[in-house]
């Protein structure tokens, strides 16, 4: 739904309160964490994973194991068919109301994930954007995606060291903002400093430690069955396809690339997109950080719980 304006009118400028962010890059062990210091602190979770919402691809987008799903409850996990498109507005909508549901209960809500643009819709809330131009973005398609690139270093230098280079839907989409609005895409919601960091914490490791769990959690998905996965779960829509490895393995079912080669094309990939999340948390938002290559799992939970206690305002903490 749109107004005259041609803006959408269910975004929200408002922040969502009340949740304690567990953010980071993808292979730093968010899930297991959010799950014990949840359990611990009578606290639900709620993914902020763009991709793990999908059922049929557990394996492929690396949702939490049985055994983490079952120490606490879980929300946005397995949830809409891997046909159906999303965005942050719609995460936005399924979060809220998910978090609503977690008050109701008389209970704390722990938001974990990578997606940036994801955390950004709880954090700072959403504001309208232009809708699509036909003719514009006609004119945009027609580039190269290193054409669309380029003219984004022009228009937004600061997005364009964060965006996904290769993914041609989010640089025509960024284009197209900067073009209609006369100003950066990274600038739209006209915020002078990043969210504040005393809801939230930033999770990472050394780049060799994250890289070695990274190239494991991909060889470890083929081990246990990841192409069947794919081919079993069928058609998927435009959102689930850009999930890290699903063009890949396409190929390999295609019969284009070996297993071995599609095993390091995907370690490759998840490794580089490990790095543009870590960037845009460390320019995006101040959370404090949480080194987990410093700090054991023990010390990290009870630091953790630690300040989302604080930020709650909790007084009583099972031990």
């Amino acid at each position: 739904m749109a107004n005259a304006a041609g803006l959408p009118v269910s975004f929200s400028r408002k922040p969502v309160k009340g949740v304690f962010f567990l953010v980071g890059p993808t292979g730093t062990g968010k899930s297991e964490l959010a799950a014990a210091v949840a359990e611990q602190i009578n606290a639900e979770v709620v993914s902020a994973d763009a991709y793990q919402l999908y059922r049929g691809l557990g394996l492929l987008t690396a949702q939490p194991d049985a055994a983490t799903l079952e120490k606490v409850r879980h929300h946005l996990i397995d949830l809409v068919e891997p046909t159906e498109s999303m965005n942050a507005e719609k995460f936005r909508r399924l979060a809220t109301a998910a978090i609503a549901e977690i008050h109701g209960r008389g209970r704390a809500a722990i938001v974990v994930g990578g997606s940036g643009l994801y955390i950004r819709a709880l954090v700072e809330g959403l504001s309208p954007l232009p809708s699509a131009d036909a003719v514009l973005r006609d004119e945009l398609e027609a580039s190269t995606t290193q054409q669309l690139h380029e003219r984004l270093r022009n228009l937004d230098p600061a997005l364009a060291q964060t965006i996904d280079a290769r993914n041609r839907r989010r640089l025509v989409r960024a284009l197209e903002v900067c073009i209609l609005t006369g100003k950066p895409f990274s600038r739209q919601r006209d915020r002078p400093d990043p969210p504040a960091g005393e809801n939230g914490i930033l999770l990472l490791r050394e780049r060799a430690e994250l890289s070695e769990r990274l190239d494991r959690r991909v060889a470890t998905m083929f081990a246990e069955g990841v192409v069947h996965e794919v081919i079993e779960v069928g058609a998927v829509g435009a959102t689930a396809a850009r999930t890290l490895g699903y063009a890949a393995i396409q190929e390999l079912i295609a019969g284009r690339i070996t297993e071995a080669e599609c095993i390091a094309a995907m370690q490759q990939a998840t490794r580089r997109y490990a790095k543009r999340q870590l960037t845009w948390f460390r320019h995006q938002t101040s959370f404090p950080v949480l080194n987990l290559s410093v700090h054991g799992f023990s010390e990290a939970i009870e630091w953790i719980k630690r300040e989302a206690c604080r930020s709650f305002a909790l007084r009583d903490v099972r031990n």
